[in-house]
């Protein structure tokens, strides 16, 4: 059994940044795919950012690209998204989720195993 547990969220005023943090417990990631989706209110769960543990491979939603790094911590079995220039249409809560099997196919949501308990983001403008 794997228990992420995600931190960081916040609020914050647009174009600031914050830094999310998901932490792994009773498994390391080695071999996996994380991601981060996001839902905003009255929409769907959907991806910002994936990576692939082993390879360090990584994948952006193109509304984050350039503004978001996904990254990750082997000693600490901990991944990282840091969000810069943050706007309004970024607030969501943020989910973090675990692919056990590593596969690559960071938009499918019925893929990932294991789900944290959400962060929520708030951007003023």
């Amino acid at each position: 059994q794997v228990q992420l547990v995600e931190s960081g969220g916040g609020l914050v005023q647009a174009g600031g940044s914050l830094r999310l943090s998901c932490a792994a417990s009773g498994r390391t990631f080695v071999g996996y795919t994380v991601a981060w989706f996001r839902q905003a209110p009255g929409k769907e769960r959907a991806l910002a950012a994936a990576i692939r543990w082993s390879a360090g491979s990584t994948y952006y939603v193109d509304s984050v690209k350039g503004r978001f790094t996904i990254s990750r911590d082997n000693a600490k079995n901990t991944v990282y998204l840091q969000m810069n220039s943050l706007k309004p249409e970024d607030t969501a809560v943020y989910y973090c989720a675990a692919d056990i099997r590593g596969r690559w196919v960071p938009n499918d949501g019925y893929g990932y195993d294991y789900w944290g308990q959400g962060t929520q983001v708030t951007v003023s403008s």
